[in-house]
């Protein structure tokens, strides 16, 4: 019989149904600093494993995770509450990195030769650092670990990995995932961890790099600890993604993309899509095809193929969010529709739209990371774009417009965030380089960009020959 305590453990909750799903001991202070002390000694073999053959791996890790498929979704479903067909996705994303990055990341990574000012030869190479330690959230529980791990051990590094405590297990299945696929033991492992011994964790000398995707109060702390260890490090922080429809939008398929980019992944993700400016000749017609849409939106079991909407990860998530819908409403939002808990089991959170959105309010200011849309009118164009900027997050965005020569022009010289997506609604690519800049975090993942945010991009300059 165990006589561990709720304390000495994690215990995962399935959101669908609020019931208790499974307890994981914490790994103690030695285990810790075992797996650490352990990834490095494996790193220090893969390190000189070439290219070529580490991508073989990677690609093997890939086909593993299409293997798994079936297991992984259901397991991602039952702890953090996305539809089920989305968990399908996430894997064939996951298994889409690891074939991008087997198949380009050798040209990447290879390196250059360069000439000299005085004409003599100069090689650049891009070499291992060593263990990198991730710091990953819930929301997409696969696909934050892979989009991380797969770019470090491609370079060369080793990985230790804290996942959020809510999706414990498939941190772990992941760790099987990727020894069963031929990755050397060690070299990738799960650690089952509080706070403080995170702490611990970027101070061991043996971590060389920190990688947390998570809120812009967890990124402060963490780059904070890491600067201070003088380490470096990528921070991913979410947002509060403005969407722009200008007057001359293809109204149906603004709705369309603005509906899905609101509600896909229960609405829980960095870059969906959360403020809709729309301008104000169009606005009308905007408010009453999106709000019709979204009232229209079917919340349920995430696991039945007819449901469009699932419930929220956690209980304490549904609370933050409907307090930031209330005080938007008392700051003068108006709830045009959702915006009441559900009786019932499980976590879930209807579809929302409120409108009247003005600075000052939750809706406007904050990131609402559930299923709840804020609608802005905005005067024209150049207001649109001025109401957009107007955020200290600046991960994505979007612009709605049949003149696409124009809305690229908007995007690259005036839209201030890593992402804009054209008359579309996205996530990730792997050929494209993910991320942000103010409260959203700095660093670069995915499009070869990744590969090289954990390197000793080392010179090796050499004397004139006689």
């Amino acid at each position: 019989m165990s006589t561990e305590t709720l304390e000495d453990q994690i215990t995962t909750v399935n959101p669908t149904t609020g019931e208790e799903l499974e307890h994981y001991p914490y790994h103690t202070d030695t285990e810790v600093t075992n797996a650490i002390e352990n990834c490095h000694k494996a790193f220090l073999n893969w390190r000189h494993v070439p290219l070529e053959k580490r991508a073989k791996t990677i690609a093997a890790i890939g086909k593993e995770l299409t293997a798994n498929k079936d297991a992984l979704g259901q397991l991602m479903t039952d702890e953090m509450g996305k539809l089920l067909k989305q968990s399908g996705q996430e894997v064939d994303l996951c298994a889409a990195i690891c074939a991008y990055t087997a198949e380009h990341g050798p040209e990447e990574l290879k390196g250059d030769e360069r000439t000299r000012l005085n004409g003599g030869k100069g090689l650049v190479s891009y070499e291992p650092i060593g263990v990198i330690y991730g710091v990953q959230p819930w929301n997409y529980p696969s696909y934050q670990v892979i989009r991380f791990a797969i770019a470090s051990l491609m370079a060369g590094n080793g990985v230790i990995l804290k996942h959020a405590s809510n999706v414990t297990g498939t941190g772990k299945m992941l760790e099987k995932i990727f020894k069963d696929a031929g990755l050397p033991d060690h070299l990738f492992s799960t650690l089952v961890i509080e706070h403080d011994q995170s702490d611990a964790i970027i101070e061991n000398d043996l971590i060389r790099g920190v990688t947390l995707t998570g809120s812009p109060s967890a990124g402060r702390k963490i780059a904070e600890k890491t600067g201070s260890e003088l380490k470096k490090s990528v921070m991913e922080l979410g947002s509060n993604d403005a969407y722009i429809v200008l007057e001359d939008a293809d109204l149906e398929l603004a709705v369309k993309m603005c509906v899905k980019g609101r509600i896909y992944n229960n609405g829980e993700t960095c870059i969906a899509a959360k403020r809709f400016i729309v301008v104000d000749k169009i606005y009308d017609k905007f408010k009453e095809g999106f709000v019709a849409a979204m009232k229209a939106i079917k919340l349920g079991d995430p696991n039945n193929d007819e449901s469009q909407l699932g419930p929220m990860a956690r209980e304490d998530l549904r609370e933050t969010l409907h307090k930031q819908v209330t005080k938007s409403v008392s700051h003068g939002a108006e709830i045009l529709c959702g915006g009441e808990i559900p009786n019932g089991k499980g976590f879930y959170y209807p579809a929302t739209v409120l409108g009247s959105v003005k600075p000052g309010q939750p809706a406007y200011d904050d990131e609402l990371f559930g299923p709840v849309a804020s609608l802005i009118k905005a005067k024209d164009t150049d207001d649109a774009m001025r109401i957009a900027n107007d955020s200290r997050f600046g991960l994505g965005g979007g612009i709605f417009s049949k003149d696409e020569k124009g809305a690229i022009e908007l995007a690259q010289k005036h839209f201030d965030t890593g992402m804009i997506f054209i008359n579309t609604f996205g996530l990730a690519d792997p050929a494209m380089p993910f991320g942000g800049v103010k409260d959203s975090g700095y660093g670069r993942e995915h499009g070869g960009f990744g590969l090289k945010e954990f390197v000793n991009v080392k010179s090796v300059i050499l004397g004139k020959s006689k």
